[in-house]
């Protein structure tokens, strides 16, 4: 266990739990396995299939963050993590194969960040591709509240230009 980069993740999250671990340690096979550094821009993406603690541990280790455009979320609940690298083409999905029962909230931590990464992780490909970069969009002041948004976030509505707080779906179930 890398404990410089454990207790960097622990003092980003707050606290130390078996979730963090879970991230921290996917972090951790991701530099491994990609030889790569922190992300200073979108050279490293991270495709998260949940927003649990593990998600702070990327963030913390990676650098990889909502606001950069190069971790976003896919929310099947699952506790898997897919890894792209824009330069070289590599791609990897890490999912948390299910833990040895019986174990104190201590020895899941230990357990995660120690034990073999093929006994912690089922390793593949993603099923999706990489995707794009992040844009930047205008913003649109909505007609109805006056508060301003992307203009990929407005619609339509009675002909005038509203946010999605403001815009009432009609939907007739299919």
């Amino acid at each position: 266990m890398n404990k410089e980069l454990w207790d960097k993740a622990v003092a980003f999250h707050g606290h130390q739990c078996p979730g963090l671990a879970i991230g921290v340690r996917a972090a951790i096979i991701v530099l491994e396995k990609f030889a790569a550094d922190r992300a200073e821009d979108e050279e490293l993406v991270c495709v998260t299939e949940n927003d649990a603690c593990g998600v702070d541990g990327i963030q913390a280790i990676l650098s990889c963050t909502m606001g950069k455009g190069n971790l976003l979320l896919r929310p099947t609940g699952k506790q898997a993590f897919s890894f792209f690298e824009r330069k070289s083409g590599r791609t990897l999905r890490l999912y948390l194969k299910p833990l040895p029962e019986e174990m104190t909230r201590e020895e899941k931590i230990r357990y995660i960040l120690e034990a073999p990464a093929e006994e912690v992780f089922t390793f593949g490909k993603p099923s999706f591709q990489l995707p794009e970069r992040a844009r930047l969009f205008r913003t649109v002041i909505c007609e109805q509240c006056g508060e301003g948004a992307p203009e990929h976030k407005i619609r339509l509505q009675d002909g005038k230009k509203v946010c999605l707080d403001c815009f009432k779906d009609y939907s007739r179930g299919w």
